[in-house]
């Protein structure tokens, strides 16, 4: 079955990014026992990366790579943020590093790498950990099934069988 809208995929992937020079630098793997399942068409995967598995099959095997445009987008220095020290008076100010769980106003919810740390303020950057980076994919496809119902009124896949999840 190929992979189209509505099909829950299961793949294997490994994922470098390409830097300025070329080089590719290793940022992480699945594992058969833990690989990615996800339901396709969705909007839960970059567009890009649904575009480059399309059409695929089980046993297929592509790699591709996403400029920083089509994967997280381009670096925005602007996007920087002082948090006052006193938002860290019950946990402690944050190590350089860190990973903070943030909520705008609207309630949604992203993530900031603490790059500063002053007795006054945290100065966190909010770009993904991935904007300005070429992402390349090596991905086998492992299964490619219809969703069920209740996947589909989900949003998302329930596992490789479709029972999990629920």
């Amino acid at each position: 079955m190929a992979i189209e809208n509505n099909n829950v995929v299961t793949l294997n992937y490994i994922l470098h990014t390409i830097e300025e020079n070329g080089e590719k630098t290793f940022v992480e793997q699945t594992t058969t026992e833990n690989p990615l399942t996800f339901l396709y068409g969705v909007g839960m995967m970059l567009p890009k990366f649904e575009e480059n598995i399309a059409g695929l099959n089980e046993g297929d095997k592509t790699s591709f790579d996403l400029v920083a445009v089509d994967a997280y987008g381009e670096r925005d220095d602007r996007a920087i943020a002082q948090l006052p020290a006193d938002m860290f008076k019950e946990t402690g100010l944050p190590p350089l590093g860190e990973v903070l769980p943030l909520q705008d106003n609207q309630g949604n919810q992203f993530r900031a790498v603490v790059v500063d740390v002053t007795p006054e303020a945290v100065v966190a950057d909010l770009n993904h950990p991935m904007a300005g980076k070429t992402l390349s994919f090596e991905i086998e496809v492992l299964n490619v099934r219809p969703a069920t119902q209740e996947e589909l009124s989900h949003g998302h896949a329930h596992g490789v069988d479709g029972s999990e999840g629920h």
